[in-house]
This record gives structure tokens, C-alpha cells and sequence, in this order.
């Protein structure tokens, strides 16, 4: 008598790498991320813009000299939650007004960017760092111009009904 085993959770394993608190280490992390991402079935291209702004931060205004930061994914159910987990509490992230069109920047609008892109994103101050998360829900009404199609892991075994935007 052979039995068959069906996998319910849609959820699939986290990835967590920890990586140098620099720019070759935050373009690592969002290569990487990227990739995980690629792998699992789901939408990558918003994910990947956020890992970037997320870990050009922590490999910025987090770093301490010798420490590492963390970059940690995980599916469950529709939603895709990204964290960076850097060692500096006492510089907490804040999200900087939109500039006056006299004066332009160029740089210092990353969280403006988050904020746009993500469905959630925070900050939890720990006794020795912080972990700045962003999630994406992943059903097309919730970004429809950045998802094409329903955000279910590839390992499902099931297909989840679609659901319809109000109009």
C-alpha cells in the first residue's frame, strides 16, 4: 500500500546569509536575495530594489567596524518578508520628507523608496542592533502595477483562488 504525501504549507524555508557591512557586501545581499527569491517561484523585481535600499543602509548608517549584517527572507503564506538585521541601534531608520523642487537630492530617499514599494515595513530595536523589515503581500491587487501573476511559492501543491480587484 503506497501512500502519497501532500505538502498543505505554502510556506518554504528562510534564507539568511550574513555579509560585510559593505557596498560589495549589500550588492552581495541583493544578488543573493534576489536569486533565493527567483528560485522559490515568486516575483523577484520590487523584492529586489527593497534588499538594495535595505542593505545599502545597513551597510551605511548601520556599520560598525568587524560586524557583519544579516539579510533574512521568508515566504509565508502570500506574503514575502525581508529583513536586515544591522549591529547599530542607536541610529534608528526615519523616512526623510520629499524634498523641495528648489533643492533637489540625490541621495537620502532609500526608506521613501521602501515605503512606496513595500506593503509594511518597520524597524525593531534590539539590545544589540536592529532589524528593519519590509513585507510584499503578494496578490496582484495589492501592487498591480509591479505583480503578474498570483504570489504562491513553486512547492505548492495546490492553486490558490485568484483574487479579483474591486473596481
Amino acid at each position: 500500500m503506497s501512500q502519497q504525501i501532500t505538502r498543505t504549507d505554502t510556506s518554504v524555508s528562510p534564507f539568511t546569509v550574513l555579509l560585510s557591512a559593505t557596498r560589495k557586501g549589500a550588492r552581495l545581499a541583493r544578488l543573493l536575495g534576489t536569486e533565493r527569491i527567483r528560485s522559490w517561484g515568486l516575483p523577484h523585481e520590487t523584492a529586489a530594489l527593497i534588499i538594495a535600499e535595505l542593505a545599502a543602509n545597513a551597510a551605511l548608517h548601520g556599520r560598525v567596524p568587524g560586524r557583519n549584517f544579516r539579510l533574512t527572507l521568508s515566504v509565508t503564506g502570500n506574503t514575502l518578508r525581508i529583513e536586515v538585521r544591522d549591529p547599530r541601534v542607536e541610529r534608528l531608520p526615519t523616512v526623510r520628507p520629499t524634498p523641495e523642487p528648489e533643492a533637489p537630492r540625490e541621495c537620502g530617499h532609500g526608506l521613501l523608496l521602501v515605503e512606496e514599494l513595500a506593503d509594511r515595513w518597520g524597524v525593531v530595536p534590539e539590545l544589540i542592533g536592529k532589524t528593519v523589515w519590509a513585507e510584499l503581500d503578494g496578490t496582484p491587487c495589492s501592487r498591480p502595477h509591479l505583480w503578474t501573476s498570483s504570489f504562491r511559492p513553486a512547492t505548492a501543491s495546490r492553486t490558490a483562488p485568484k483574487r479579483r480587484c474591486p473596481n
